[in-house]
C-alpha cells in the first residue's frame, strides 16, 4: 500500500470537492444522514449499550458515507443501501476497527469525566448554552484537551475504514497506513483544517447572526437548535471532502 504525497492546497481542493458532490445529490445526502443521525440519537437513549454500539459501527458506516460521495461523483444517485456498503465489505475487520475506536473513544472520555468540573455536562444537557451571560470559559479547558486527544484518533480512522473495505488492507496495516498517509501529507491537511476549523465556527455563528437581525431579536443565537440546521448541512460537504482526500492520497480500488 503505497501512499502519496501532495500538494498543500490540495487541501482547500477537498473542500470545493465536497461541496460538488454534496450539490450533486443533495437531498440524497441529507436524507441519509439524516436517518443515520436519528438512528445515533435513538441508540443514545439506550445507557451505555447504546454508547458502544454507536462507537463499535462508526468505522464501517463511515465507509457507507464514503459510498455515497463516490456515487456522487459519478453522477449516479445515492441509494439508501450504500450507507450499509461498510458492512458489506470484511465486516469482521471493520468491526475490529470499530472495537479499536470504541477503546480509544472511551479513554477519552474517561479522561474529560476525570478533569471536568462538570462544565461539559451542563454544554451537553444545552442548559448553560440557554443562560444570557453564563461565563462558558470554564468548558475551554476540557474542549482543548479532548481536541488534542483525539486529534491522533482522527488520523488513525481517516483512511482506516476504506482501506479496509475497498482495499483489503488487514485491519492493523490499514490504521498504520491512515496515520502515515496523513502525516506524509501534513501540509495539506494543516490547510484543510484551517480552513475547515474557519467555516465551521464563522459559516453557522455569521448565518445566525443575519438572522437574528432580520427577525429583529426573534431568534436567540445561544439556542443550539438554531446552529442545528446549518450544521446538517455542513456534514454531506464534510463527508464529500473526506472521499476526495481519500482518492488523492491513495486512489480509488482501481488507481491502487
Amino acid at each position: 500500500m503505497q501512499a502519496r504525497i501532495v500538494a498543500a492546497g490540495r487541501g482547500a481542493r477537498w473542500l470545493a470537492e465536497g461541496w460538488r458532490l454534496f450539490a450533486a445529490a443533495p437531498f440524497a445526502w441529507l436524507g441519509l444522514i439524516g436517518a443515520y443521525y436519528l438512528a445515533v440519537m435513538l441508540a443514545s437513549l439506550v445507557p451505555i449499550l447504546g454508547f458502544v454500539a454507536v462507537a463499535a459501527t462508526t468505522p464501517a458506516f463511515s465507509v457507507g458515507f464514503m459510498a455515497i460521495a463516490r456515487a456522487a461523483s459519478r453522477r449516479t444517485r445515492p441509494e439508501a443501501a450504500a450507507l450499509f456498503d461498510g458492512f458489506r465489505h470484511a465486516l469482521r475487520s471493520q468491526l475490529a476497527l470499530g472495537a479499536v475506536y470504541f477503546a480509544l473513544v472511551s479513554i477519552i472520555f474517561a479522561v474529560i469525566a476525570f478533569t471536568d468540573d462538570g462544565t461539559l455536562r451542563s454544554l451537553a444537557e444545552a442548559k448553560r448554552a440557554r443562560e444570557a451571560g453564563e461565563d462558558l470559559s470554564g468548558a475551554l479547558a476540557p474542549l482543548a484537551l479532548a481536541g488534542a486527544m483525539y486529534a491522533p484518533v482522527m488520523l488513525l480512522f481517516w483512511f482506516a475504514p476504506l482501506l479496509v473495505a475497498w482495499h483489503a488492507v488487514p485491519p492493523a496495516k490499514a490504521l498504520f497506513f491512515s496515520l502515515a498517509g496523513c502525516l506524509m501529507n501534513w501540509r495539506a491537511f494543516l490547510v484543510y483544517g484551517a480552513l475547515s476549523a474557519a467555516l465551521i465556527v464563522a459559516a453557522p455563528y455569521l448565518l445566525v447572526s443575519v438572522l437574528v437581525l432580520v427577525s429583529g431579536g426573534g431568534l436567540n443565537a445561544k439556542d443550539p437548535e438554531v446552529l442545528l440546521p446549518f450544521m446538517l448541512v455542513l456534514l454531506p460537504p464534510f463527508y464529500g471532502s473526506f472521499y476526495a482526500s481519500y482518492r488523492d492520497v491513495f486512489g480509488t480500488p482501481e488507481e491502487a
